[in-house]
C-alpha cells in the first residue's frame, strides 16, 4: 500500500515536475488556441486521500465545475479538472478576450471549458505516461456543474469503485491583463493503477 507520510521528497519533486511540464505543454496549446499568451505553473502538487478533496474544492456544498475523463489501458480510472465558479468564468473571458460574468455563462462558455479540460488532462497524461512508460488514454471530457460532493461521487456511481488516493496538481493560469485563475487537476486511478505508477517511479 501507499504510505502518504512517508513518501520521501524525491518523488514528490518528481511529482512537481510532471506538473510543471504538463502545465508548459497546455499552456503553449492553450496559447495558441487563442492567440494570446498564457502563463502556467503548478505551486502545489500533493497526494492525498481522495476523502480529502471535498475539502481542497471548498467543501461538499460547495459549487464548482467539474470536467471528467476516463483513464484505460494500464492505468484505469478518472481524471477531473476542478474550478470554482468564478476562476471558470475568468478562464472562459481569457480565452474568449471578454468579460462576462458567473450568471451570463452559456453553452459557447461550457464548450470552451471542456476544451481547455482536454488539454491540460492530455499534457498532463502524456507527461505521465513518458514518466512512467505506462499506456493511458483519455475519454472525451465530460462537464458538470454542480455541488462538489455531488460531482465527487461521480467514479463510486460511473465506474463501480470508489478510489483510495488521488494525485493534486493545482494550476494556476496567469493570461495578459486578466485575474489570476485558479485550478486543481485530479489524477484517481483505480487502485491497482496508482500501485503501478508508484512502482514506476521506484516507489514501492
Amino acid at each position: 500500500m501507499i504510505d502518504i507520510d512517508n513518501m520521501n521528497s524525491m518523488v514528490i519533486d518528481i511529482l512537481k515536475e510532471l506538473g510543471n511540464i504538463g502545465a508548459g505543454n497546455a499552456a503553449t496549446a492553450l496559447a495558441s488556441m487563442i492567440s494570446k499568451k498564457v502563463d502556467m505553473h503548478v505551486p502545489n502538487v500533493r497526494v492525498l486521500e481522495f476523502k480529502n478533496v471535498a475539502e481542497i474544492l471548498g467543501g461538499e456544498e460547495n459549487i464548482i465545475v467539474g470536467i471528467y475523463f476516463e483513464l484505460s489501458e494500464d492505468i484505469q480510472g478518472n481524471i477531473m479538472f476542478a474550478l470554482d465558479m468564478q476562476s471558470a468564468i475568468n478562464l472562459t473571458n481569457l480565452l474568449y478576450g471578454r468579460k462576462k460574468t458567473v450568471d451570463e455563462m452559456d453553452e459557447s462558455d461550457i464548450s470552451a471549458l471542456n476544451e481547455i479540460g482536454n488539454i491540460l488532462a492530455s499534457s498532463y497524461s502524456n507527461s505521465l505516461s513518458q514518466l512512467t512508460g505506462l499506456k493511458m488514454y483519455i475519454s472525451i471530457p465530460s462537464l458538470t456543474i454542480d455541488m462538489a460532493g455531488a460531482i465527487l461521487s461521480v467514479p463510486a456511481i460511473q465506474y463501480g469503485y470508489i478510489a483510495d488516493h488521488a494525485l493534486m496538481i493545482e494550476t494556476v493560469f496567469e493570461g495578459e491583463d486578466e485575474k489570476v485563475i485558479r485550478g486543481n487537476l485530479f489524477f484517481i486511478p483505480d487502485l491497482d493503477s496508482f500501485e503501478k505508477i508508484f512502482k514506476a517511479l521506484g516507489v514501492s
